[in-house]
């Protein structure tokens, strides 16, 4: 791996950029059909791609770790049913303020599991990136809303999926992980779409929706979407090819600034001051988190 800061943090401010695009074109979408029905068409325009690239280059890989490989699928689809549903129901800068509090859980994950040290820079800043959290949520000690609930779900399920890569890429081709992510997010959503044509229930609404036809204004939405997705995956990766990760997974966090400012564009709220504070301390976390690891 090359050293070149200056290039990598270019990568990744475009690459954070794109992401906020990203979640735009799905706020837009949401408008018209269910977070659901957009994950669908996030996922399957990725399936494509991998596998006209697969056609293009064979895989290299030894294999040998299947259920791994489906549960990183897994639980990568539900937290982005969960960071889809909360982009279409909160402003965008908050459910992309949750999506990274990722970083905090894989590396409690990563802790546990694969027993990484997390050292006392580390743990300094899981502690103030849950104290950031209790601030975004604006927790009190009674309930939590369930837009709440899945943004920390979201987190969750990202830190889980980030850490099980850790080990699948010792067997796997990247392509092969990221496909089993698309594909099970492709094919989750139709079977949850199937089940709601027969069942619905308002209060699982992140579960259950109706397939809607798109209409024709949504078509441009559909294909910006599957773009910005896979170039934002190619220069979030080529920005980690280039530097180190401890300095790209800081600048990645350019995302939110990004996500709030395209937010208001689309009419979200400016967060008020116990969000900002919130979303300061999880930035600081994800910072201190990120910096253990060079």
């Amino acid at each position: 791996m090359t050293n070149d800061v200056s290039l990598g943090i270019k990568y990744m401010l475009f690459a954070s950029l794109l992401f906020a695009c990203m979640g735009a074109f799905a706020k837009e979408l949401s408008n018209s059909m269910s977070s659901i029905e957009v994950v669908f068409f996030r996922n399957i325009f990725g399936v494509i791609l991998i596998l006209i690239s697969i056609y293009k280059k064979p895989l290299s890989q030894s294999g040998g770790k299947p259920w791994l490989l489906i549960f990183r699928g897994f639980v990568g689809f539900t937290a982005l049913l969960f960071f889809f549903y909360n982009i279409a129901n909160i402003p965008l800068g908050e459910a992309m303020t949750f999506s990274k509090t990722s970083t905090i859980f894989s590396a409690i994950f990563a802790y546990i599991f694969i027993k990484e040290k997390l050292g006392f820079k580390g743990w300094i800043g899981v502690f103030i990136g849950f104290i950031g959290i209790m601030f975004i949520t604006k927790f009190d000690g009674s309930t939590l809303d369930k837009t709440d609930w899945l943004g920390i779900l979201t987190g969750v399920g990202a830190g889980l999926a980030y850490t099980s890569i850790r080990d699948l890429r010792k067997y796997y081709d990247n392509r092969t992980i990221v496909l089993s992510f698309m594909t099970i997010g492709s094919v989750g959503p139709l079977l949850l779409m199937g089940i709601s044509e027969f069942y619905i229930n308002e209060k699982y609404d992140f579960l259950f929706a109706k397939f809607v036809l798109p209409e024709q204004g949504d078509l441009l939405f559909i294909i910006l979407l599957g773009l910005v997705s896979t170039f934002a995956q190619i220069y979030m990766t080529k920005a980690y090819s280039v530097a180190k990760a401890g300095i790209i997974g800081t600048i990645s966090y350019a995302n939110i600034i990004f996500s709030i400012i395209i937010g208001l564009f689309l009419g979200d709220k400016f967060p008020d001051f116990w969000i900002i504070f919130g979303i300061i301390l999880i930035v600081i976390s994800g910072i201190l988190v990120s910096l253990k690891k060079d």
